[in-house]
């Protein structure tokens, strides 16, 4: 029996900094006469952001399916369709709400294609901006428990190709998503049916997730740069939902926090576990499903994003998390937006749906009978 351990993949440098300091970036298109204004990031990572006059959309979980991930950021009207992964969304803003992790085999493709398109969308005076979910925090935890299969082997290919790249981290990340089908199909035909060698295969999968995924790791400190909780001009977006004891905390520090912790850099002796406050708990940023469920009695949840919203002077919430089978729609007098509608093939395999935000004022778009050419908009502000 052959056995593995970490020491035997090659590992990567850490591509994390070694301390986290406050930050505030701004950036434009550079047009000369244009009359929008730049983009102000405050936070590392991200956790304010001033976009005057951009479009907003907004998607969804997106669970390891780059092909529904394409559909739906080409419904968004921010990716080509012609294949070449090319920004199209001008100055606009996108945000994509987290769980790209998990139930699906192409994660870290498209990580690498928001990756991308940030930097393209810079280039126009636009920007791409993630939350981290449950699934994200699951897995610098150590917790595989919903990874697929390919998703190991996903891993596997790409910390072989990091080693062909000679770790050169930025280039390599950005240029997997449109080298990674090449990867999948040499695997594919070069797929072994005997049984022991497959065994040995996924237990070389499973130690590369590892690897990418341990506090400290790549992927744990590309994740690490996104925040949980993050504020556009007057709109929240966060995976499971804020609540008021969150912004009592305050939702810089928790973002910082997960941050540090993500990057590895907490002390062991510390005896400093993962912020619980977002990450661990039904409560927490990332797993509070309290917003999304259809439930009768609504007074107290109404009574939290009331305080949440006006602590933060924001008008909106926008969450994904639960999958709504009837689609991407709103509560609470349209104060709070749920738009996880199970698109992935791991999930519910549903035709994706996006939200925009237009001068305050948010509208679903979602595929018609699965042809972006023709658009169904669905008004609720």
């Amino acid at each position: 029996m052959v056995s593995l351990c970490l020491n035997s993949l090659p590992l990567p440098p850490s591509s994390c900094p070694q301390k986290l300091t406050e930050t505030s970036s701004s950036f434009s298109n550079g047009s000369i006469g244009t009359a929008l204004k730049p983009i102000v990031v405050n936070g590392n990572p991200p956790t304010f952001v001033s976009a005057p006059g951009r479009r907003i959309v907004a998607v969804g979980d997106l669970h390891g399916d780059l092909d529904q991930a394409r559909y739906a950021l080409e419904l968004a009207g921010v990716l080509s369709s012609d294949g070449q992964d090319l920004w199209t969304g001008e100055d606009a803003v996108l945000v994509q709400l987290g769980d790209v992790l998990d139930r699906g085999d192409g994660e870290i493709a498209i990580l690498s294609l928001l990756r991308s398109l940030d930097i393209q969308a810079k280039a126009k005076g636009g920007a791409v901006f993630q939350v981290n979910g449950n699934h994200e925090t699951m897995n610098v935890e150590g917790d595989f428990r919903y990874v697929e299969s390919g998703a190991f082997d996903e891993c596997a290919d790409f910390l072989e190709y990091l080693n062909d790249y000679e770790y050169d981290w930025n280039e390599a990340f950005v240029r997997w998503c449109g080298v990674s089908r090449i990867w999948k199909d040499e695997r594919k035909m070069s797929r072994n049916h005997w049984g022991p060698w497959n065994l040995v295969k996924r237990q070389k999968g499973v130690i590369a997730r590892s690897v990418l995924f341990r506090p400290g790791g790549p992927l744990a400190c590309e994740l690490a740069r996104h925040a949980v909780a993050l504020k556009v001009n007057d709109w929240i977006f966060c995976h499971g939902g804020l609540l008021p004891h969150h912004v009592a905390y305050g939702i810089e520090k928790m973002n910082k926090e997960v941050s540090q912790w993500m990057r590895g850099l907490i002390e062991e002796d510390t005896n400093r576990n993962m912020p619980f406050i977002a990450t661990k708990g039904y409560d927490s940023v990332v797993w509070n499903r309290l917003y999304s469920r259809d439930i009768s009695d609504l007074a107290d949840y109404q009574i939290n994003q009331a305080k949440t919203l006006q602590a933060l002077g924001a008008k909106a919430m926008v969450v994904g998390h639960t999958p709504q089978f009837s689609g991407a729609n709103c509560e609470y007098n349209c104060s709070i937006w749920r738009i996880d509608v199970g698109m992935s093939s791991g999930v519910l395999n549903s035709r994706p749906e996006v939200l925009e935000i237009r001068d305050d004022k948010a509208r679903v778009i979602r595929s018609k009978r699965n042809r972006f050419s023709e658009l169904q908009m669905v008004d609720y502000i």
